[in-house]
């Protein structure tokens, strides 16, 4: 590539890591970077952080300076500079200087759009006074803690990932917080009964949620706060407003230059990230990715596939000048893998949810409830891991698993995002050999066990009830806890047959009707489960026991 000119439009993750890999894979091309922005290369995933003074020094959020590219990797960067048209049939871009309000031309051999994503602000009365906040950028959170220091209340609107982020910081530097969320549920990427542990987590850290509501209009108060209006009604005074309703590509460039779009508005491209223009490639928020679950395209704004992607594109347009016949690498797609932390719970996931292969028309799933320790009890210290594992009925393949805790959580996730990666089934996860000594784990690890559950479910072992079914009249609900956990709380059509005093009491069990089984969190009904099935009854099991019933019946 000796004389040729590669230009990446944005940084941060996708489009610095595709600058850098471009560098490192040839010394010889020239490699110029545009940033609109002041900063090149941050850590955004640390803005809510820097919020909550969880991260003090604001120069730690910056992981790479114009000056180290140009030093490090002899990469130009030119930050306050930014790309307003593509003219393909020239290659040149037109790039403004902040600085100066001049533009001029530069012209390229390959160009990569690393343009990102904007914040989703939608046209509502009042969305434009002073004191509403978004944060996307070093300068956003740089508004938001000096808008902190006359603060005592503050409305997040919003309750996905970055929301919730948003709430907890606020909360630690001492604001109320009212979170309020358009659907049913927050963090809506799980499945409801899952968020359910999150909303109950941050309800008893004073966090207010709305669910089911969203905001109609702001107004400005005479004391100079913010009143905000909701579709209900409903008012809420608050003195900022963070607005966490989510992202759109940031697409402007693209569409000037007619590249191709997809269904959702990102860039398309192929597995080489490579767009409908032969000299231009497309990393990071930007584009449209496969689902390689469900296999639909979707957006998936994250910091890890963004690198990947920058890398790959640089591996594409480098190794395609210098026409090598190594193996090329391409992008897989993406499946989901995301974690959270609020206040001092995990909230992690990986592959498709329930309600995702829903909509996308799976029919032979099924899933399993377990609430494990994230270490043996006896250490002292174990905290419970709240887990569902979806996979296929038939072939056992694993699609998705979600999972909440105070520790051990995404650990957890990790290993079950490899097996999602390599097409693993159940039978892969209950013979997974995992690190284990008491303080970090069991010689059963969580991860065996829910392949353990489900591996049993798919060779017939074990059968599985619906909890959305538990009122049907034609089943009875055994409950085989012990007399002094029933009496605590029970559902209200269990009998109680004590595991314990089962072999002996066989006569008051019903021989014309189904046996659903229920006991703390279903390790006892599975042993009942076993030992009812031997005798010849009709028997399912009710997966993760009363611990899942009562995020299902309290939601």
């Amino acid at each position: 590539m000796e004389g040729q000119r590669l230009i990446v439009v944005g940084g941060v993750a996708g489009g610095a890591s595709c600058a850098a890999r471009a560098r490192r894979l040839c010394e010889k091309c020239e490699i110029l970077l545009f940033d609109r922005g002041p900063y090149v290369s941050f850590a955004n995933c640390g803005l809510p952080y820097y919020v909550g003074n969880v991260i003090v020094e604001e120069r730690k959020l910056l992981v790479a300076t114009p000056h180290l590219f140009k030093e490090r990797f002899n990469i130009e960067v030119r930050t306050k500079s930014e790309v307003t048209a593509i003219d393909r049939e020239k290659k040149v871009v037109y790039v403004k200087d902040g600085r100066t309000g001049e533009t001029y031309t530069q012209a390229y051999d390959s160009l990569v759009l690393s343009t990102g994503a904007q914040a989703v602000r939608p046209p509502l009365p009042g969305i434009d006074l002073p004191q509403i906040f978004e944060l996307r950028t070093i300068p956003d959170s740089r508004k938001i803690r000096e808008a902190i220091g006359y603060a005592s209340s503050a409305l997040v609107v919003g309750g996905g990932f970055i929301g919730l982020e948003m709430a907890e910081n606020l909360a630690r530097r001492g604001l109320s917080v009212n979170v309020v969320e358009l659907s049913s549920q927050v963090l809506p990427p799980l499945d409801p009964e899952m968020a359910t542990f999150a909303a109950e987590h941050l309800k008893s850290h004073g966090i207010r949620l709305v669910l089911n509501n969203g905001v109609a209009r702001f107004d400005l108060e005479g004391n100079n706060r913010i009143l905000a209006t909701l579709n209900s009604g409903e008012q809420i005074q608050s003195d900022i407003v963070v607005l966490a309703i989510g992202v759109r590509p940031e697409t402007t460039l693209a569409r000037q230059a007619d590249l191709r779009l997809g269904r959702h508005g990102g860039i398309q491209v192929d597995d080489s990230m490579r767009t409908s223009d032969q000299n231009i490639w497309a990393v990071g928020d930007v584009i449209e990715v496969r689902d390689i679950v469900t296999g639909e395209w979707e957006l998936m704004p994250l910091a890890g596939p963004a690198n990947r992607q920058g890398r790959i594109a640089a591996e594409s347009i480098i190794r395609c000048h210098q026409g090598r016949e190594a193996r090329p690498q391409t992008f897989r797609g993406v499946q989901g893998t995301a974690v959270c932390g609020i206040f001092d719970l995990t909230v992690a996931m990986t592959g498709a949810s329930e309600k995702k292969l829903k909509r996308a028309g799976f029919k032979n799933v099924e899933k399993v409830y377990l609430h494990p320790g994230h270490h043996v009890a006896y250490y002292p210290g174990a905290k419970s891991i709240h887990m569902k594992l979806l996979f296929d009925a038939s072939s056992g393949r694993v699609l998705g698993a979600q999972a909440i805790g105070e520790a051990g959580v995404e650990r957890r996730i990790d290993v079950i995002s490899m097996a999602i990666q390599n097409n693993a089934t159940v039978f892969e996860l209950e013979e997974a050999e995992l690190c284990y000594a008491p303080q970090f784990g069991a010689a059963k690890d969580p991860v065996n066990v829910a392949g353990m559950i489900a591996a049993n479910c798919v060779r017939g072992d074990l059968e599985l009830a619906d909890w959305n079914d538990v009122d049907r009249a034609d089943v009875q609900v055994v409950d085989v806890r012990t007399p002094a956990e029933y009496d605590k709380g029970h559902m209200p059509q269990a009998v109680n047959i004590p595991i314990d005093e089962m072999r002996d009491r066989l006569d008051e069990l019903p021989a014309d009707k189904e046996i659903w089984l229920v006991c703390e969190v279903g390790q006892r009904a599975y042993y009942a489960t076993r030992l009812l099935l031997q005798s010849g009854f009709q028997v399912k099991n009710l997966s993760g026991g009363m611990r899942t019933y009562s995020t299902i019946h309290n939601r």
